[in-house]
């Protein structure tokens, strides 16, 4: 990518989309040893409006799944991606089509020309990183823990005599 992938995993951006309620979980699977599963369920678990798009699936948790981003009848706020890289640029268009605020490409999930798409439709992106994984460090245990506070670090302080 010409662009580094920090720029598009700026915590002030996670943050944001992490506050907001609705997230479509493209990809999202019924088999529970799919990080897909287990994402969309903890998602569920901490109260968002978890919405599984796969044309595979009736339903997952007993939520309607819908084959595409343009059958969900109610908005969304966060397109959640769990496809194959080269899935992304119709799933970014869609996502454009749809009114999203910001589409989120989970670890592995890199394509310029998706996030290109996204960014043209008006789209905030993070990329290569899990959303599962950024609630907890900002939003759960992980930050109830300490970390990402300052308050809990690998740094040594500098000796005196150094």
């Amino acid at each position: 990518m010409s662009k580094s992938l920090t720029s598009w995993q700026q915590p002030e951006v996670i943050l944001q989309a992490l506050h907001k309620p609705s997230i479509a979980v493209v990809g999202m699977s019924s088999n529970e040893l799919r990080a897909s599963n287990f994402v969309g369920y903890y998602l569920m678990r901490n109260g968002y409006q978890v919405t599984p798009v796969n044309p595979r699936e009736e339903a997952v948790y007993g939520l309607p799944c819908y084959p595409s981003l343009k059958d969900i009848p109610h908005a969304i706020d966060v397109v959640d991606v769990f496809r194959d890289p080269s899935a992304v640029p119709d799933i970014a268009s869609e996502a454009v089509a749809i009114g999203a605020q910001y589409l989120w490409l989970q670890f592995g999930v890199i394509s310029q020309e998706g996030v290109a798409i996204a960014e043209a439709g008006g789209l905030r992106c993070i990329v290569d990183k899990c959303i599962k994984i950024e609630h907890a460090r900002y939003m759960g245990r992980m930050h109830w823990l300490g970390f990402n506070t300052d308050r809990i670090s690998a740094r040594r302080e500098a000796s005196e005599s150094s």
